[in-house]
């Protein structure tokens, strides 16, 4: 696996290395030795993202608190416009955005750090995407900011077709905290 830094801490693009052969590929999500210098807490939940329409939107969530996580994001199938937004109010990057392309025929995962938001949108029909996290999910500590907060001004590359009303009736960050 090839990590990338990304301009968040604790943030990387990373490049899994697939071996290929008549059968199709074998490729390595995770292995705890390669990813101790990336990823500091022990992964304890697992789930997955299906998306069945181009242009599906989900996010940008975050949790808070003890439920703080860091997430790695395994893009299994599809192509997905992705974001990363830093709100650690101690970061040098703080209230900064990642926006960068990702796709499954480029093995590509992204590590999240604790404290930021992110979300995505569907380049492709039939996306799958594999969440690694480490904490569970919290009700009490989900956050999130609605994808069009005019605090971040995110250039989507296409409007969302799909978006679920929690995500669409999210508040904007400046709103919500008082900035």
């Amino acid at each position: 696996m090839n990590f990338k830094k990304l301009k968040i801490k604790n943030s990387y693009l990373i490049t899994r290395k697939p071996f290929i052969d008549d059968r199709g590929f074998f490729s390595r999500t995770y292995c705890k030795k390669e990813y101790s210098n990336f990823l500091k807490n022990k992964i304890v939940q697992t789930s997955l993202s299906y998306n069945k329409s181009i242009h599906t939107l989900r996010g940008l969530h975050y949790q808070i608190k003890s439920s703080a996580e860091d997430r790695v994001l395994h893009f299994i199938k599809g192509d997905c416009f992705t974001v990363i937004i830093d709100l650690r109010k101690n970061s040098k990057t703080y209230m900064q955005k990642i926006e960068l392309k990702v796709s499954s025929k480029k093995h590509n995962s992204i590590i999240v750090p604790k404290g930021c938001a992110n979300g995505f949108l569907t380049l492709t029909k039939d996306t799958y995407i594999i969440y690694q996290m480490t904490s569970g999910f919290s009700p009490n500590n989900y956050c999130g900011i609605r994808y069009n907060d005019p605090t971040f001004k995110i250039k989507w590359p296409y409007r969302p077709k799909v978006i679920s009303q929690k995500d669409l009736n999210l508040p904007d960050y400046k709103n919500k905290y008082n900035i």
